[in-house]
């Protein structure tokens, strides 16, 4: 497959451009700073998502089976980037004729108020009592900002008309690649606190190619 990596020089996105290309994916890695991608052997494109030039994004996305992004806050300055970028990737994409989308966003996000879901859940369907009163409720507090960048992200995404799926991971991890996690459709995992980021990049690269998760979020855990 043709993969087009956002945000490629995360965590995240490091491991998908690595995994794709270990597999024998051509890989296209799009970056605000693509020199750190350098001798990576993969195609690389800089861009930045919050900027006014996006015909290098259009031109990222062109011909791509699938766009897997991993956009997401870093530091304070960049909060408002996952929305904001997000908006201009799925507009590239459109300008392009890309069709697959797959996004990175968080667990807490599933009960994160947006502006186009403005009463979500009370509690997530999927998380058992810890999650539910303790754990989620504590980070949504300590990261409030991030989420609801996030859920304004989401909001993007599903009136996108793109065949998308979004990704919702608990707490990432260094940990290594171990094909052991659990995956939910629509929920969280119950007890799924964490996972590394190796994992939540294979995750990705399968959904991309499975067309059963289209307009699907999944939870994802240990």
């Amino acid at each position: 497959m043709n993969f087009t990596v956002v945000a490629a020089t995360g965590g995240v996105g490091g491991q998908l451009v690595t995994q794709a290309r270990v597999a024998g994916q051509v890989v296209t890695a799009v970056a605000r700073r693509a020199g750190a991608l350098a001798g990576e052997g993969v195609r690389t494109v800089q861009v930045d998502l919050a900027g006014s030039d996006l015909a290098p994004l259009v031109e990222s996305v062109r011909g791509a089976d699938a766009v897997l992004s991993a956009l997401g806050r870093r530091a304070r300055a960049d909060q408002g980037i996952a929305a904001l970028g997000t908006r201009n990737l799925i507009w590239a994409m459109r300008q392009a004729g890309a069709r697959r989308l797959v996004v990175v966003s968080a667990a807490p996000v599933s009960t994160t108020p947006s502006p186009s879901r403005p009463h979500p859940p009370r509690h997530d369907p999927g998380e058992d009592w810890l999650q539910r009163h303790a754990l989620t409720p504590l980070a949504r507090r300590l990261l409030a900002a991030v989420y609801a960048d996030l859920a304004e992200m989401e909001d993007a995404v599903r009136a996108s008309g793109l065949h998308w799926t979004i990704v919702r991971p608990p707490k990432l991890t260094g940990g290594p690649l171990t094909g052991r996690y659990r995956t939910a459709e629509d929920r969280n995992v119950p007890g799924g606190l964490s996972i590394s980021r190796a994992d939540l990049a294979q995750l990705m690269l399968r959904a991309a190619a499975d067309a059963a998760t289209v307009g699907k979020a999944l939870g994802v855990g240990y």
